[in-house]
């Protein structure tokens, strides 16, 4: 079996599933959306989207 068999992306797929969908579910209740798991996927990009996700004001609190 070579590096790019069909058992690996299957292995890859089941992982990134496993690992992905509850943080987007988390995203998606605190405020934000989704498409910001694929952030965290790029190796320089997940740096900037975890400093801006542990510094910004959080979405779903209501400051009254």
């Amino acid at each position: 079996m070579g590096a790019f068999s069909i058992w690996h992306w299957l292995v890859l797929i089941i992982y990134a599933l496993v690992l992905g969908v509850p943080f987007a579910r988390i995203l998606r209740r605190a405020g934000y959306s989704r498409w910001f798991v694929i952030g965290f996927v790029i190796p320089v990009v997940n740096l900037f989207a975890l400093w801006g996700l542990a510094f910004a004001p959080w979405p779903a609190i209501d400051k009254r």
